[in-house]
C-alpha cells in the first residue's frame, strides 16, 4: 500500500472495509474501475469468483436465528430482530435494498430461498459481515440504473398478495422514502394530490411513469410536454398545480391547496 497516495491508499482501505476482500482484489477492482468506489462495488459484485465466499453452516445458523417457530419463512417479528441486530431501523430504506438483494416476493417477508441465496450474493454469512456491508447498500441508491431497478422493484414487493395495484397509503409511504432519496422537490404536492384528488389504488404504470416524469420534467414544469404520453393521473397532477399556483416562474411555493 506504501507506493499508493493517500487517496487511492484511502479508498483501498475503504474498499477492503466494506466487502472484506483481500488487498490484491481490492487493488484489481479499483483499478477496473479507475479508482472510482462505487464502480469498483458494482466490478467486485459482478465478479463470482471474488466476493467473500460464504459459509453455509453459518447462513443456515442466521436463518434459524429469524425464522418463524411455526412457519418456514422468517415474518416481521424475525425481520425486526435482524434490524436490531445490525442496529438499522426496520423503516430504513436499506431495508429495502437488502429485499432487492433478495428478490423478496412480499414485503416484510424472506423465504429460505430468497434469504440465504440474496445474502451469498452479498457474501454475508455474519452479523458482522452484515454491518459492513450497510454502506455499500447505500451506495447503490447513487447509481441511476440501480435507483431505477430498487424503485420498480418496490412496487412488487409493497402491493398485498393477489392485487395487481399497490394501496394508496401504500405507495405514498414509498414514495417519500425513495424520493427522500433522490429529493424530487414536488413529492410531496404529489402526495396532498392523490388523497385530495384520487383516493384510489395506484397502477403499475402510473408507478414506473412517475419516475420518468420526476427525472425528466422540472418543478417549473416548463419541459412538460401536454401531448405527452404521460398516464392521466400525471396530467391531471399538472393542472392541479396550475390551478393552485404551486409552480411560478421556476419555484415552488407552498400556497394552500384549493381541495
Amino acid at each position: 500500500m506504501h507506493k499508493l497516495g493517500r487517496g487511492h491508499r484511502d479508498k483501498l482501505q475503504q474498499f477492503i472495509t466494506i466487502t472484506g476482500a483481500s488487498e490484491k482484489v481490492a487493488l484489481q477492482s479499483l483499478k477496473a474501475s479507475d479508482w472510482h468506489l462505487e464502480g469498483a462495488f458494482d466490478f467486485f459484485y459482478s465478479q463470482p469468483q471474488l466476493k467473500a465466499s460464504t459459509d453455509s453452516r453459518h447462513l443456515e445458523e442466521l436463518y434459524n436465528r429469524y425464522k418463524d417457530q411455526y412457519v418456514d419463512m422468517i415474518l416481521a417479528d424475525g425481520i425486526t430482530l435482524l434490524c436490531n441486530d445490525i442496529q438499522v431501523d426496520p423503516q430504513d430504506i436499506v431495508m429495502l435494498v437488502l429485499s432487492w438483494h433478495m428478490k423478496a416476493g412480499t414485503m416484510c417477508e424472506f423465504s429460505k430461498k430468497e434469504f440465504i441465496e440474496g445474502l451469498q450474493s452479498l457474501g454475508i454469512d455474519s452479523l458482522e459481515k452484515f454491518r459492513e456491508k450497510i454502506p455499500y447498500m447505500r451506495s447503490e441508491l447513487k447509481d441511476e440504473y440501480k435507483f431505477r431497478d430498487i424503485y420498480n422493484f418496490a412496487f412488487s414487493w409493497a402491493k398485498e398478495k393477489g392485487q395487481k395495484s399497490l394501496a394508496l397509503d401504500t405507495a405514498i409511504g414509498m414514495w417519500q422514502l425513495l424520493f427522500a432519496e433522490k429529493q424530487w422537490p414536488l413529492v410531496d404536492h404529489w402526495c396532498q394530490f392523490l388523497q385530495a384528488r384520487h383516493n384510489k389504488a395506484i397502477s403499475r404504470d402510473t408507478w414506473s411513469q412517475l419516475l420518468e416524469f420526476a427525472k425528466t420534467v422540472g418543478s417549473s414544469l416548463s419541459d412538460y410536454d401536454a401531448e405527452g404520453a404521460w398516464p392521466y393521473l400525471i396530467d391531471e397532477f399538472v393542472e392541479y398545480l396550475n390551478e393552485n399556483g404551486i409552480t411560478q416562474n421556476g419555484q415552488i411555493y407552498d400556497s394552500s391547496l384549493k381541495l
